[in-house]
């Protein structure tokens, strides 16, 4: 995983700019999605250009440390993912989403078929997954504001 050095610092911790090419850089990137929030016009497929683009408002896990204890208060911020080399787009258990949708991002994997290439996997709360067959894993996941305070003023938390 490449971490830009040059990028921006925030106000509260350095921004991340990582370049997703690997196994390894992806179990990262799903971590730092988990309980990204999407609304369904921020997500688009360029087709002609093989490339879709995904602009989340991520839960900033890396920040740690929340609660009265710390005095912290739980943040987000708006992160960028710029996945190439993309081949078809599918959606299960939701149809294309639209306007009012908003989805939340639980994990993110990827399914191997005819080296280098495959599928990745983004299961959504509701049980509804978006799948990108890629030719490789080619993304770049990017902060693109700095943080600001959760609006539900909570950590997100999951039964088991």
């Amino acid at each position: 995983m490449n971490r830009n050095p040059e990028a921006p610092e925030s106000q509260r911790g350095q921004a991340l700019n990582l370049e997703i090419i690997d196994d390894e850089d992806l179990a990262v990137a799903s971590a730092l999605l988990q309980d990204a929030v999407v609304s369904g016009p921020d997500m688009e497929w360029h087709k002609g250009r093989r490339r879709f683009v995904i602009l989340a408002n991520r839960f900033r896990w890396e920040a740690g440390n929340f609660g009265v204890e710390t005095k912290r208060e739980p943040e987000r911020v708006r992160s960028l993912l710029v996945i190439n080399s993309v081949l078809g787009v599918s959606f299960r258990g939701i149809s294309q989403p639209e306007a009012g949708d908003i989805l939340c991002v639980l994990t993110l994997t990827f399914e191997p078929a005819a080296s280098p290439g495959g599928y990745l996997r983004f299961r959504l709360a509701g049980g509804a997954t978006l799948r990108l067959e890629v030719e490789c894993l080619d993304m770049i996941f990017k902060d693109v504001t700095r943080p600001y305070v959760a609006p539900s003023g909570s950590v997100p938390f999951h039964d088991a």
